[in-house]
């Protein structure tokens, strides 16, 4: 038996084949849209997956104040932040945040669901989160990718 056949392959940053994708956030849930990105952005959908390299797509999520949540978490979901100032802890529910910056809710969603290294904070930088159905990334040629066929 030839072992030479055998070998595992693994992606490298030359051999990765990166895409645009565009995504539309109206009426999705906002956890499970979180997961799907996230799983977009590493590259878990490729059969050449490989863990320690950013071999997913540049994702561009769409309507990000259309989203939906569940329940009462309009209203008991807290986003935390710190000022770094003694006693400078503040709070915001999900609805205050959606009202004042509606792509940071989508945003820090993902953002959580993603590795939290270097990798991450790579993987972050490919995706682009608008307000509205308009986006910069035209000149990209971006394809329409739609969730809801997508596990």
């Amino acid at each position: 038996m030839d072992t030479l056949s055998y070998k595992t392959i693994s992606a490298n940053r030359k051999t990765v084949d990166k895409q645009w994708l565009l995504v539309d956030a109206e009426g999705e849930t906002l956890g499970r849209l979180a997961s799907k990105v996230a799983k977009l952005l590493r590259g878990k959908h490729k059969p050449d997956f490989t863990p320690h390299v950013d071999c997913g797509d540049n994702v561009i999520v769409i309507n990000a104040e259309k989203i939906h949540l569940s329940g009462n978490k309009w209203d008991d979901k807290t986003y935390l932040r710190y000022t770094g100032y003694p006693g400078g802890q503040r709070s915001a529910t999900a609805r205050e945040v959606l009202a004042k910056k509606p792509a940071s809710v989508v945003e820090r969603a993902i953002k959580g669901m993603l590795p939290k290294n270097k990798l991450g904070a790579e993987l972050f930088r490919n995706l682009k989160v608008y307000v509205g159905a308009e986006h910069h990334q035209e000149a990209q040629k971006p394809t329409v990718f739609n969730l809801k066929e997508f596990k």
